[in-house]
Order: structure tokens, then C-alpha cells, then sequence
């Protein structure tokens, strides 16, 4: 039977299990939108903005393990979607991102609306390919979805030109798929992992570090088993927080340039680091030379690139970090079943001797701020730890980001959800609209800054117009706090375009907050309310759990809970860029 590309498409998306799309339309991609007004089976959210849009898909995927898609037509709706598809692809979610193209006839002829979209993401994307024939419009289709969600997950372009989504052709979709440039690695090297045992087996201060991967596997239950049979401390990246309880008794905290005193000690004085599923980027190394510098290192990585790129390591396994557990799992089973004894009691460090020294590291430097201050960070994260035992958290990228992956409480039944690998600001509002609209029946919070907030505010009517209940922390410090903190401790308080009070009248040479400065700009509760949404400002300690209570109670619209917070508030600990991670600032 022939029928038009666009009845294809719908036909795709629907064989592939979609049942949530996001889209914007225009007039390369209006011929499909057309199509999918015709049907009910998928939902279409219409952002209001395409770099939102992105951030929504991703969210959606990260949120639910499904596939994030979105639509948007030529030129500017699609080169809107680059700073999103960088994001994802950093942080490993898988997205198909559809994009409209002027008629094959015109590419290239600098046509109205046109863009090379697959060169401009070419670089920052796991595939790209526009269609260039109607006969291979099901067979992209169906391996654009397979690429992204197979192997390493990240996001693929399919770029769609308006005359072939117009053409007539087959309705048959494809079943299956086989590429023969792009077999992604199904086993695990016994052999290699039994090498890794031994060597963790005989480590007398072994440390085991669960980045993004153990995360994306969904290996939490598994590695959790492995440390406890190994009776192995356990460290996190930030995208890898949640891999075990926060609360285990083997857990130590975060590493890297605001990871705990602890972890970093515990990093820079072990003797083997068996990692799991991380990039080893400088945000969790510092100085390159002077990472784990008395430890052999294990690396297990689903991305065969990835090992020893960052870090030259020992002994490389590539495998999918839940298979690779569950393997060591099974050859820790039949060691105990042939010599009868616990596979950890060999172990060569005393017992408990190393996670002795951990809690002193621990118990000297505890991960805390301040309590004499009012409001800060961390007894909002507090009351949200309280009060949210299930919940999905969404954070924008700044100090906000940091102090959440330092104090938010992770165990099952909790998602953590940030930009870490680009540390895109302004994905967390519409990130958290995803999550919702995934998971509609699971409490979902955006925890912001006021800079971050304002870059997608505009999705405000997004969240209103799908009646998503969202409570939005806004941590409002009217600055920029991140680069206001390096600048206030590298750079001698030159506050350089940091501050979000500044007016074109303002002492450009300003020393920080001060009575004359002017009155914030916007106001985020009038503005929340001029959308339809709710909004509670809090400037005292004792009105936070309130606060939160009123936001749940809100159920057919977003709640904005505005947190005025000193703008001298840092994130410590901190190890400056390039410096070792023992080099820590403490205080200030």
C-alpha cells in the first residue's frame, strides 16, 4: 500500500512505543503536524521554545528510560535544539530528534529556513542523517531509535525534507535492524574481570567510584551487592549519585572540585580504584598527574573511547555496567561455592580498618554549612529530604546544583536529574516539565537559580497550559552565583557581570550587596501568577516547611517557591581547576 512519508512517520512513532512528542511547527515540518493532528494515540506538548523543547525530551528520557523524541521544523527550529543535543550527549540520554528541511531540490541553494543541521551537530550527537530517498524514510526511522537507545545512549538528528514526507511510498515499517557498521558489545571479558576481582580482592584500601553509567544501566540493586559483598567503600561522581543509598553505611559522598573531603581523600590515598561507568573529566580528577596517585585502576566503561582517554588505567573492561556487576557478582558466587568461605574475608586490609580512616576523614570535615545563618541551602534540601521519601528532582546548573548533589538525600524511589557533563544552565525548568509529564503521579521538584530560572521562564505557560503541579525552588541570590564564588575567591572581588540587580546607573566597580542596591528584577512570584501558576516568596528559616506544604497541596499548576538567599553563601568544599583534589578549600 502507498502512502505519504508523513503517514509513515506517525506510523514509526507509534510502532516504536511513542506516546509523548515534543514539538513546534513550521512550515518544513507542517505536512507532519498535519498528520499527527489526525490521530490521539500520541500526545504532542508544544513548548515555547525549541531549546526548551530538547530539555523537555530529555528529562522525559532520563526520567523514564524510554526514548526522548521531539519535532521541530528547518533553520532556526532546528539549530534551537544544538545546545539540547549537546546536552544529552555528554550525559549519555537517548533522544531522536526530528527535524524539518526544505525540499531536497533547494538544499544547498541557501533556501529560506534552510540549515546544514546534520553538519552543525555532527560533532555533538551519537548519529545524524537526512533523508535523502522515500524508500529509506521507515529504515532510518527505525535504526535512528535502535542507535539511540543501544550501546552508549545518546541522541540521534533525522533530518526530514518536506518532498520527502510527501511523496508516496511504502507503509511498511521495518521489524528488525541490522547495521553492519554499528554492533554494540553485548559480552564482558570474563577474563578481564577476574583479573579486576583478584586485584580488588588483594587491595588493602580499595575504593569503588559509580559515575552516570550505573545510573543509566539501572544497576543500583546490583552494585549495591557488589560493595556489600566486597565490603568496599563507595564514591560517586555527580551523575553517578544514587548508584547506592545515600544513606549506606560504604557510602562516602561525591568526589571531584565540590565532592567531600572524605571522598577526595579517599581517592588520593587508595590503593585501587575499581570505576564503573565515568568519563574521568577534570571536573572529578583536578590535576590529572595527581589522581588516584597511589592506586592501581580498574575502569569499566560501555564506551570503549572512554577508557584511557582521561585517565591511563590498568585494566580496561568495555562492557554495560550492570551486566559487568552482575558478572562479577556471579564469579564472586562460585568462589564462595568452591572455597566455602566469604570471597571478601581474604581481603588484605583489616577489617574495617580503612573505612575507619574514612569516618575519621569524614568526622573531621563533615559535608555541612552553617547553622546560624537563616535560610540556606541545605535546610531546604533538608525539608525536601523530610518531607519527598519519592520524588524526582530536577536541577539547573550553578551553586544551586552543587549544594543539591552535597545534601539531597538519594535512595530508591528518588531521581536525581542534572546537566552535568556540559552544565547547561536553563535545563532544569523544562527538564522537570518532562519528568512530570512522564511520571505523572511522582512528586517532581526543580530546585533553580534566579539566573538559570530566567533562561526558560517561558515555559511557564508550558507547565500551566498542561496543568503539571511542579514545585520550583527558585535559590534567589540575585547573582550568578558560580562565577560570582570564582570571582570572589580567584579574582579579588571583582564582580564582573555576576550581579542580577545591576542597573545601567549602578558603581560598575560594586563591591557586592549592599542597602542602595536596586529592587530585583523580575519579581517571580507576580510573574508566576501573571501565568496562572502559584507563588510563595520565603525570607525566614521557620516559613520553609510551610512553604512546601502549601506548593503540595497546588495540583493543577506549578507553585514558584522563591528562597531569598545571602549572595555570600559559597559551595565548599572546593578544589580550584587544575589544582589536586586533596588541595581543598575548606573554609572562608
Amino acid at each position: 500500500m502507498k502512502v505519504p512519508g508523513t503517514k509513515l512517520f506517525v506510523k514509526a512513532l507509534k510502532e516504536e512505543g511513542v506516546t509523548t512528542l515534543f514539538g513546534y511547527p513550521g512550515g518544513c515540518a507542517i505536512d507532519l503536524f498535519d498528520e499527527l493532528y489526525k490521530q490521539t494515540d500520541i500526545e504532542l506538548i508544544l513548548p515555547r521554545h525549541e531549546q526548551a523543547l530538547i530539555h523537555a525530551a530529555d528529562g522525559y528520557a532520563r526520567s523514564t528510560g524510554k526514548v526522548g523524541v521531539c519535532l521541530v521544523t528547518s533553520g532556526p527550529g532546528a539549530t534551537n535544539l544544538v545546545t539540547g543535543i549537546a546536552t544529552a550527549n555528554y550525559d549519555s540520554v537517548p533522544l531522536v530528534c526530528f527535524t524539518g528541511q526544505v525540499p531536497t531540490h533547494l538544499i544547498g541553494n541557501d533556501a529560506f529556513q534552510e540549515v546544514d543541521i546534520i553538519g552543525i551537530t555532527r560533532s555533538i550527537c551519537k548519529y545524524g542523517i537526512t533523508v535523502r530517498k522515500r524508500e529509506d524514510l521507515g529504515r532510518i526511522i527505525k535504526e535512528a531509535f535502535y542507535i539511540a537507545s543501544t550501546g552508549k545512549p545518546g541522541p540521534v538528528i533525522v533530518d526530514l525534507p518536506k518532498d520527502i514526507m510527501l511523496e508516496q511510498g511504502s507503509d511498511i515499517y521495518p521489524k528488525e535492524v541490522n547495521i553492519r557498521s554499528y554492533k554494540p558489545n553485548q559480552k564482558v571479558h570474563t577474563g578481564q574481570l577476574k583479573k579486576a576481582l583478584d586485584m580488588l580482592k588483594n587491595a588493602e584500601k580499595p575504593v569503588l567510584l559509580a559515575g552516570g553509567g550505573v545510573v543509566i544501566a539501572k544497576a543500583r540493586k546490583a552494585f549495591t551487592q557488589l560493595a556489600e559483598s566486597m565490603k568496599v567503600p563507595v564514591v560517586t561522581t555527580i551523575m553517578g549519585k544514587g548508584a547506592i543509598d545515600t544513606d549506606h553505611p560504604l557510602y562516602v559522598g561525591n568526589i571531584g572540585m565540590h565532592g567531600s573531603y572524605a571522598a577526595n581523600q579517599a581517592i588520593s590515598e587508595c590503593d585501587l580504584l575499581f570505576s564503573i561507568g565515568t568519563r574521568f573529566n577534570d571536573r572529578i580528577t583536578g590535576m590529572l598527574v595527581d589522581f588516584a596517585p597511589k592506586a592501581k585502576i580498574v575502569h569499566i566503561d560501555i564506551d570503549s573511547a572512554s577508557i584511557s582517554k582521561n585517565v591511563v588505567v590498568d585494566i580496561p573492561i568495555v562492557a554495560d555496567a550492570k551486566q559487568a556487576i552482575e558478572k562479577m557478582l556471579e564469579e564472586i558466587d562460585i568462589k564462595e561455592a568452591e572455597k566455602g568461605t566469604d570471597f571478601a574475608s581474604g581481603n588484605n586490609f583489616t577489617a574495617g580498618s580503612w573505612l575507619l580512616q574514612i569516618q575519621s576523614w569524614k568526622e573531621e570535615h563533615p559535608l555541612r554549612m552553617a547553622d546560624n545563618k537563616g535560610i540556606t541551602p541545605q535546610k531546604i534540601i533538608d525539608t525536601i529530604n523530610g518531607l519527598f521519601p519519592s520524588a524526582i528532582i530536577v536541577t539547573d546548573v550553578g551553586q544551586h546544583q552543587m549544594w543539591t548533589t552535597q545534601f539531597l538525600q538519594l535512595k530508591e524511589g528518588k531521581q536525581l536529574l542534572t546537566s552535568g557533563g556540559l552544565g547547561t544552565m536553563g535545563y532544569g525548568f523544562p527538564g522537570a516539565i518532562g519528568a512530570k509529564l512522564g511520571n505523572p503521579k511522582t512528586p517532581v521538584i526543580c530546585i533553580s537559580g534566579d539566573g538559570g530560572m530566567q533562561m526558560n521562564i517561558q515555559e511557564m505557560a508550558t507547565a500551566v497550559a498542561q496543568e503539571l503541579p511542579l514545585i520550583l525552588c527558585i535559590f534567589n541570590n540575585s547573582s550568578l552565583g558560580m562565577v560570582r564564588q570564582l570571582q570572589k575567591l580567584f579574582y579579588g572581588n571583582r564582580y564582573s557581570s555576576t550581579c542580577l540587580r545591576s542597573r545601567k546607573n549602578c558603581n560598575k566597580h560594586c563591591g557586592g550587596a549592599n542597602s542602595q542596591c536596586p529592587v530585583y528584577s523580575p519579581d517571580f512570584i507576580k510573574l508566576a501568577e501573571s501565568y496562572g501558576a502559584y507563588g510563595i516568596r520565603i525570607e525566614e528559616e521557620k516559613d520553609i516547611e510551610s512553604a512546601f506544604l502549601q506548593a503540595m497541596k497546588n495540583k493543577q499548576a506549578p507553585t514558584v517557591l522563591e528562597f531569598i538567599i545571602d549572595s555570600e553563601e559559597l559551595v565548599l568544599p572546593m578544589v580550584q581547576g587544575g589544582k589536586p583534589l586533596n588541595h581543598m578549600i575548606l573554609d572562608c
